[in-house]
């Protein structure tokens, strides 16, 4: 729930860090809701993005 948290707290929707990240906005759906892990590479954007770190943002992922 982290990712959907600090999205959130960005004021970004599902689609917006979509596109950010260059994904569909049905795998960002799915990393917030626990059905897959985002890849290392998009976990390292969103850290930077955010500027968190990989714990925090993974937290109940």
């Amino acid at each position: 729930m982290a990712i959907r948290a600090y999205r959130e707290q960005a004021g970004l929707l599902q689609v917006d860090l979509a596109k950010k990240l260059d994904v569909d906005q049905a795998a960002v759906s799915n990393w917030e809701r626990g059905v897959n892990k985002p890849q290392s590479k998009y976990i390292r954007k969103m850290c930077r993005m955010f500027k968190c770190t990989e714990a925090e943002l993974m937290k109940n992922n």
